[in-house]
């Protein structure tokens, strides 16, 4: 963050949304003008990205090459840096030798639909038999129990994989390890050092060195099959006409559970969202080619229709309905099938935006009166909420105020939610200790979000201790500062300087989608459109009365600067988002998305 004593970018220290315009990084306000230019004709890109990427660190030709155009073959680890890889590939491996009954458990969000779908698609194609289980998340709950475990053993299986969960589930999976093997393929932070006594990979162990503590448990899947393929290879297992499978094919998947995670979209992470992304465009998944087409996703695969369109549908039967739904999707090979379960999916989603509305009114004004009490962490749970939505809702409060926020459903006496947190305060470290304290009955996560349950009885002690545990969550702004990449002028928008911005994609935590602002314009139009009239739609002009551009805000309701914009005097002002390129009937337009504006 900035020091206070900075001066806001266009002297904007308040907007009309609340926020404090800043440079995304200082090195913006002070760029080597022959620094840029030396990266833009060495690199041979135009001068706006080179300043961007400039400002993002990326300073020889090279590394702007490698940040444009990853190539996985380069940023592809070497999966055995992993603890605990050789092993499970060497088991995988065994698995596939002896045509093994395999049973997988997965998580019931993306992540886990993703890497199951991921895992078993591999096996099957290796020869094995391969049973799932996705947990029911009101009746099972998070995590491996000991029921389904046993009924996937009872199927047959031989080996266990737990996939997106399992770090934690050590009493469970240390009784089923008499049983069979198991593997774990998580991310998960574990609580402190003790582990289950199984084969788990996941690079946030403590006595894991990879580095790779970035990676969402898709990921750490596909590098499995990886070092699983590489040990069949090495023994010669495809020298009798056996095909290997195609893992690049699979990249689909790990893109989509890596962007809808919320992973840093750089390093390892890019390179494989790039591919995935590609893999996933050419819509060779039968299930999320026909949830795109039932989403209404017109363009090629990106992170933000993975993100908005695809992995809330995905997800919803998870929150609400029946939890496999998304992998059954993501398996699927029969078209009848797989519109049958894209639609059901689509229906789900909008009931869960229903559900999901009719608490987050309430919630709204109860987290307002927690933060004028002076908490610092919001912390709010109902005994009529819906436990599959107040993840959702906790994110939604999150946006709105800038603190922490954990929302619970009281059920029984027993208080079950998830939290979200805001950069810069590990919000999974503190539920994790806040278990060990003995004050959560269960809990873990990672840095931005996580899942807990108590007793309701301890919800103010609860809440007090994360006050006191995330103490810096008082010293936030009531809305987190607009981090600004530049400044253009109206002339200086066109849809070349946009498609010039989209070669920065995929935008994500770690790499944001460039911000712009222009200066002194009015907005001379303005009109409310969409089913609900929550869409504005604006025309900004400059002050040469001549030049004009095209903007939108979504969700204006929720949007306190969306009255600047429609104020009928037509004040100067500073508009400041982000310009995007979209083609409609093979014609191009310039769209400014706007995310904030203020008095000129």
């Amino acid at each position: 963050m900035l020091d206070d004593d900075t001066a806001p970018v266009l002297g904007v220290s308040r907007s009309a949304g609340n926020r404090r315009w800043e440079w995304r990084d200082p090195r913006l306000a002070e760029a080597d003008n022959r620094l840029v230019l030396k990266l833009a004709q060495q690199a041979a890109i135009p001068e706006l990205l080179a300043r961007i990427l400039a400002a993002r660190g990326v300073v020889l030709p090279q590394e702007a090459a490698s940040f444009l155009d990853p190539r996985l073959r380069d940023a592809m680890p070497d999966p055995s840096c992993l603890q605990d890889m050789d092993r499970a590939a060497e088991r995988l491996a065994q698995a596939v030798r002896n045509q093994e009954h395999v049973g997988l458990f997965g998580d019931y969000d993306v992540d886990g639909a993703c890497g199951t779908a991921l895992v078993c698609h591999t096996l099957r194609e290796f020869g094995c038999t391969v049973k799932t289980h996705i947990p029911d998340r009101i009746t099972e709950g998070y995590g491996p129990n000991t029921a389904a475990l046993e009924k996937l053993v009872s199927e047959g299986a031989t080996l266990l994989v737990c996939i997106d969960c399992g770090t934690a589930a050590i009493d469970i999976l240390n009784g089923a390890a008499d049983q069979t093997d198991i593997i774990v393929l998580d991310h998960h932070k574990p609580d402190g050092a003790a582990l289950p006594n199984t084969i788990t990979v996941n690079p946030n162990r403590l006595d894991c060195t990879s580095g790779l503590g970035d990676l969402c448990a898709t990921a750490v899947a596909f590098l499995t099959m990886v070092a699983t393929l590489r040990v069949l290879r090495r023994e010669g297992w495809f020298t009798d006409g056996r095909t290997p499978p195609d893992l690049l094919k699979r990249l689909d998947l790990t893109a989509l559970a890596t962007i809808c995670d919320v992973m840093p979209l750089t390093g390892l992470n890019r390179a494989l969202v790039m591919q995935g992304l590609r893999v996933m465009s050419r819509g060779e998944r039968l299930g999320l080619a026909t949830l795109s087409s039932v989403a209404g996703v017109k363009d090629d695969a990106s992170a933000m229709s993975c993100g908005f369109a695809l992995g809330p549908r995905i997800n919803a039967g998870g929150r609400i309905a029946k939890a496999d739904l998304g992998l059954r999707l993501l398996l699927s090979d029969d078209v009848v099938e797989a519109r049958a379960l894209a639609e059901e999916l689509d229906r789900v989603n909008r009931q869960r935006q229903t559900v999901e509305s009719t608490i987050l009114d309430v919630a709204m004004q109860q987290a307002e009166q927690q933060l004028e009490a002076s908490h610092g962490v919001i912390f709010l749970h109902g005994e009529s909420w819906h436990p599959g939505v107040v993840g959702i809702v906790a994110g939604r409060l999150k946006e709105r105020f800038n603190r922490p926020a954990l929302v619970g459903a009281l059920t029984d006496g027993i208080i079950k939610g998830s939290g979200r947190s805001v950069p810069g305060i590990d919000l999974g470290t503190a539920i994790i200790a806040a278990r060990q304290a003995g004050l959560l009955l269960t809990g873990g996560g990672h840095a931005m979000a996580a899942g807990f349950s108590l007793a309701a009885e301890r919800a103010d002690d609860f809440h007090a201790w994360l006050d006191e545990r995330l103490a810096d969550a008082r010293a936030l702004p009531p809305q987190e500062a607009l981090r600004l990449d530049g400044i253009m002028t109206l002339r200086g928008a066109s849809v070349e300087v946009a498609e010039q911005l989209s070669r920065l994609e995929p935008f994500g935590p770690g790499n944001p989608e460039p911000v712009l602002a222009v200066s002194n314009v009015r907005c001379v139009k303005s009109d409310r459109i969409g089913k609900d009239g929550n869409t504005l739609r604006v025309l900004l002009q400059g002050e040469d009365g001549g030049t004009r551009l095209k903007g939108l805000i979504f969700r204006a309701a929720d949007k306190p600067f969306a009255a600047l914009l429609e104020d009928r005097t037509m004040p100067l002002l500073h508009v400041a988002g982000t310009l995007r390129a979209e083609t409609w009937q093979e014609r191009k337009s310039l769209t400014f998305f706007i995310s904030d504006a203020a008095s000129a």
